[in-house]
């Protein structure tokens, strides 16, 4: 629509500045004639735009000129809303900031807009505290100061000393080159790299951190997507990992597949499903399967099947004595 595409371009010479029509065609994908005509209507409009002569010329708004954001439809607005509900912003220690920015975004919207989506968006929830089972969603403790640190270090591109505690390990300093932050299921990490070496570290682990006066050394663009991906699959085919085959209910294939580390295989066998599943250690494995109760029977390794069958007879014991019969 053409009134989207001239907000677009009002809020590309407010970012930037000045733009050829050139540059301007570029961003939003069509030809310079029509951004001449854009500029025009724009100007017919009241928006003071000028024009710039020369080699390095272009377009650009007057300074000060404020505009309000009177181009959202309403399911722009809607999304904007929804997105202001996510937790993510938690995570990172923006949830303040997050909360004054949607107070403005919807102080901003056009009356009709402000109203039906601030009603619909109450009718969504995304991401509630808890399941269909009561389960809380697990909350991390990440001190503002020390998350608001690692985000200057990692949008500064400046290197980090943080104060780490790994499991099951003692604190200690070390220094990365931060490359960005992620957050997963209410988990935040830190990607980092220490001496060239890629590092994954849970920003709740972190218990004081240093941005320094010195750059990172890091390449100037990143995919974190895919360096997330990358990193997830080192971590699921690497360590003391062990892989297990088991019959599993299709009732219960879904609570097996969300707490292993990665399905290798899976085909039916009878009424059941024959998978082969990894756990990130013995301990893992021992647990995950013992949830699933009597939905699972372990065919292999012979050991997982030795300590379940010792967890079984100990829970036979202790209820096995005739006690309220």
């Amino acid at each position: 629509m053409r009134a989207d595409r001239l907000v677009s371009l009002v809020l590309l010479l407010r970012r930037h500045g000045q733009l050829s029509a050139t540059a301007l065609a570029r961003e939003l994908e069509v030809s310079t004639r029509t951004v001449l005509r854009d500029i025009e209507a724009l100007s017919a409009a009241g928006v003071p735009v000028y024009a710039e002569r020369g080699r390095h010329g272009g377009f650009a708004l007057l300074p000060g000129f404020q505009t309000e954001l009177t181009g959202l439809n309403h399911d722009e607005a809607l999304a904007l809303l929804v997105a202001g509900s996510r937790r993510g912003a938690q995570v990172f220690g923006l949830g303040s900031a997050l909360a004054s920015a949607m107070l403005k975004v919807v102080d901003a919207l056009p009356e009709s807009y402000r109203q039906t989506a601030a009603g619909a968006a109450e009718r969504l929830l995304i991401d509630p505290e808890t399941d269909l089972l009561s389960r809380r969603a697990v909350e991390e403790e990440l001190p503002d100061a020390v998350v608001a640190e690692v985000r200057r270090a990692v949008f500064a591109g400046h290197r980090l000393r943080i104060h780490y505690e790994a499991h099951e390990k003692a604190p200690e300093w070390r220094t990365v080159d931060p490359i960005g932050l992620v957050t997963v299921r209410e988990q935040g990490y830190l990607l980092a790299q220490r001496s060239g070496e890629d590092r994954t570290y849970r920003l709740s682990r972190i218990l004081a951190a240093e941005e320094l006066d010195e750059p990172a050394q890091r390449a100037d663009r990143v995919d974190l997507d895919r360096a997330w991906q990358e990193r997830s699959t080192r971590f699921r085919t690497g360590g003391d990992q062990v892989a297990v085959v088991l019959r599993v209910h299709p009732a219960r294939q879904e609570e097996l597949a969300g707490t292993a580390l990665a399905v290798l295989a899976e085909e039916p066998d009878g009424e059941w499903l024959r998978m082969e599943v990894t756990f990130q250690d013995s301990r893992h494995a021992e647990w995950a399967v013992w949830r699933l109760s009597a939905g699972a029977e372990v065919v292999g390794p012979q050991w997982l099947r030795a300590a379940l069958r010792e967890r079984a007879t100990a829970i036979a014991a202790r209820y096995g004595d005739g006690v309220g019969e």
